[in-house]
């Protein structure tokens, strides 16, 4: 049998697949997973490859199938990576057998690695994927909370406020000169009301700067609630400042209309009284919106105070939401590459193993060789037989010709005369020597073939005793 890695059937250009494994590691792995114990003693069983089962222990019978297993694999430089496996049985019939086991397995095996692999990783991305989505979720929902918190100090509204400190400290700045000049009319109006007993109408006839501060808090208010919501706190100081300065405008005008009613003769102290009850008010409404600008500018720089370290903190968790966002684009690219790895490997269109030689029945043994056991027996058998036809003669110091006689007693025969066997002994010889030729071609084999049957199979014995020999 022989089979073959066969590259992705989809280029990889379009589509990658998610088991990537080098072919000859491929294969590697294929034969350990192939060659375990329980594998090997399951085939045996089944196939019932031994005659002997209940003689042979489990690891006899582990080394038997390793060494009648035949596994080559190849991989040259720019070759396809093939693998040739065979089995040494009995039979033909268990041969095919078990190697067709063994291409059951290998398919199996590589099918289930393959679809396993792309499995736990779709499965590994989809939970990454659904991991980063609720940090997400939860980075996000801390953000806000943090703006929702410090609505009033973060850094996107700094040039608003600062544009608004400046507003309110020029505010201050001129209501600080107004209670000054307030402050000197008033006293000057007691001076010239003791030196001549007269009132002199001192007072500004129009409250100008007080419409022209209402007008500022209006524009104030109308950029501060493109800003922020009309619940925010800076929203809320600004219209309780709005309608302070349009009460104090109000009263300011109902001051008015009795010194534009009263009799130009009434006495001067009415006068007196009713330009100072004015001033008193002005200065009230005047020390009222100083108060206000202070805590407005209070507020601000308290916001401003909190706006760096809201600007670092903001920033950190932006950058978390980001690097979440990175790692959650890449998980959700690389579940859709598993999910397209997965849909390949169970269409079976990515790098698989394939059968290029199937099992077959073998049509002849491929041992033992006989014609070479047969020639190499008889050449070594005559050549033994000659060895010990040579050996007998150089080791028989028997007489047997005249010369001997010569050679050891020191006579000279006159004559020889040959042993003459009698019709009998000539018999007798000749029976001997065929009862010893039949007891070598019959009795031989049969002490053989009793060994093997009775006892251990030839093969066996031999694997037995090359391992004793340490071959």
């Amino acid at each position: 049998m022989k089979l073959i890695v066969e590259s992705p059937q989809i280029p990889t250009e379009l589509a990658t697949p998610t088991i990537s494994t080098p072919a000859m590691e491929q294969l590697q792995i294929v034969e350990q997973r192939l060659m375990t114990r329980n594998n090997l003693l399951d085939i045996a069983a089944r196939f019932k490859l031994f005659d002997v089962e209940d003689e042979m222990t489990p690891d006899r019978t582990v080394e038997a199938m390793l060494k009648r297993t035949t596994i080559r694999k190849s991989a040259n430089h720019n070759e396809a990576a093939l693998m040739t496996i065979a089995f040494e049985a009995a039979t033909p019939e268990k041969a095919a057998s078990v190697v067709n086991e063994y291409l059951t397995l290998i398919q199996k095996e590589d099918v289930e690695s393959r679809t396993g692999r792309a499995t736990q990783t779709l499965e590994f991305f989809e939970q990454e994927v659904t991991r980063l989505s609720e940090e997400l979720a939860r980075k996000s929902a801390d953000i806000l909370k943090f703006k929702l918190d410090n609505s009033d100090a973060l850094p996107d509204s700094l040039d608003f406020r600062l544009g608004q400190q400046t507003r309110a400290q020029e505010r201050l700045a001129q209501i600080n000169r107004d209670i000054s000049q307030f402050t000197q009319q008033r006293e000057k109006l007691m001076v010239i009301f003791a030196q001549t007993g007269k009132v002199r109408d001192v007072t500004p006839k129009e409250l100008s700067r007080d419409e022209e501060w209402l007008e500022k808090l209006r524009a104030d208010l109308a950029n501060a609630l493109a800003v922020y919501s009309p619940d925010n706190p800076n929203v809320k100081v600004l219209e309780s400042r709005i309608r302070q300065t349009e009460n104090a405008i109000a009263r300011r005008k109902s001051a008015e209309n009795p010194v534009a009613n009263t009799n130009v003769d009434s006495t001067g102290n009415m006068m007196l009284d009713i330009q100072l009850s004015e001033m008193d008010t002005r200065l009230a409404i005047l020390e009222d919106q100083r108060d206000a600008t202070e805590e407005l500018l209070d507020n601000i720089v308290t916001t401003l105070s909190k706006t760096p370290a809201n600007a670092i903190r903001l920033d950190e968790l932006e950058l978390d939401l980001g690097n979440l966002q990175t790692q959650y684009t890449a998980a959700v690219n690389r579940f859709g590459s598993a999910s397209t790895g997965e849909r390949i490997e169970l269409l079976s269109q990515g790098q698989k193993i394939s059968v290029i030689e199937p099992p077959a029945l073998p049509d002849e043994p491929t041992k033992p060789n006989r014609m070479l056991i047969a020639g190499g027996g008889t050449f070594i058998g005559i050549m033994a037989g000659i060895v010990l036809v040579v050996a007998l003669e150089m080791l028989n110091r028997s007489i047997r010709r005249p010369e001997d006689l010569v050679a050891k007693l020191g006579i000279t025969p006159l004559a020889t005369i040959p042993y003459i066997r009698s019709r009998q002994q000539m018999i007798a010889q000749r029976s001997g020597k065929i009862i010893v030729i039949l007891a070598i071609l019959v009795g031989v084999p049969s002490l053989i073939y009793a060994v093997h049957t009775y006892y251990l199979p030839l093969d066996l014995l031999m694997e037995n005793l090359l391992s004793k020999l340490g071959i």
